[in-house]
């Protein structure tokens, strides 16, 4: 294992571990602002990447790495404790705070597109010929400029990805919980009573896999066109 690749290792896990913990972090903190203070008290609205890790060792350091050295790509996950008997009193408080984890990794995609935007302005970055998933923008000189465009460039394709796919509204994405948003709070406790079913997790999870895979290019051109709105389009 070359120099080279665990460098590109510790820039992936860099961009992986911040967008799940302001994923996280942001679940709890409109929890918190919601009347739910379960993961407030549990340390979790915060934007240290350390109580999240501690929840969730297995999703946040062993699935990233193994992921990642097998396969070239990180996966994982992390989670935020909430109250279900709050969840049930305010099914659409519930909706919000779902809402709140993807809103968190588009703000990054925000944040990212920004970034790049002033880099190319700056002469630091340029335009590719072409994108793939880690190489959205290209550093104009070697060095520190060349390892925060893979870093920029590994952050927006992630959190592009991981909001969109939280978005589908099947359990135990934050979808399932977010979709009682366009419901009454009738019909958005029996959304959250469903999702909860363990059987019906298991299901659409494997669906959503199905699904996105579907989706992940069309999802991908869009967001090239959102970075280089002149240089790529739908």
């Amino acid at each position: 294992m070359g120099t080279e690749t665990i460098a590109l290792a510790a820039i992936w896990y860099v961009a992986f571990l911040l967008s799940l913990t302001c994923h996280e972090a942001a679940h709890a903190l409109v929890a918190k602002l919601a009347g739910d203070r379960t993961a407030y008290e549990a340390g979790q609205v915060t934007l240290n990447p350390i109580p999240h890790m501690r929840r969730e060792p297995i999703g946040t350091i062993v699935a990233p790495l193994v992921t990642y050295f097998a396969n070239g790509f990180m996966l994982g996950w992390a989670s935020a404790p909430y109250d279900p008997r709050w969840q049930q009193r305010y099914p659409r408080r519930a909706g919000w705070m779902a809402l709140a984890g993807p809103g968190a990794n588009f703000m990054l995609v925000a944040l990212a597109i920004a970034a790049v935007r002033v880099g190319i302005l700056m002469g630091a970055f340029s335009i590719p010929e072409s994108v793939n998933f880690a190489h959205m923008v290209a550093a104009t000189r070697p060095g520190f400029p060349e390892g925060l465009a893979q870093f920029l460039s590994i952050l927006f394709s992630l959190n592009l990805m991981l909001g969109c796919f939280n978005l589908l509204p099947l359990p135990p994405l934050d979808g399932s919980t977010a979709i009682g948003l366009l419901f009454t709070e009738r019909a958005a406790l029996r959304i959250s009573e469903f999702s909860r079913n363990p059987m019906f997790s298991l299901l659409g999870i494997v669906i959503a896999w199905q699904i996105f895979g579907k989706l992940s290019g069309p999802i991908f051109r869009l967001g090239a066109a959102l970075l280089y709105p002149d240089a790529y389009r739908l």
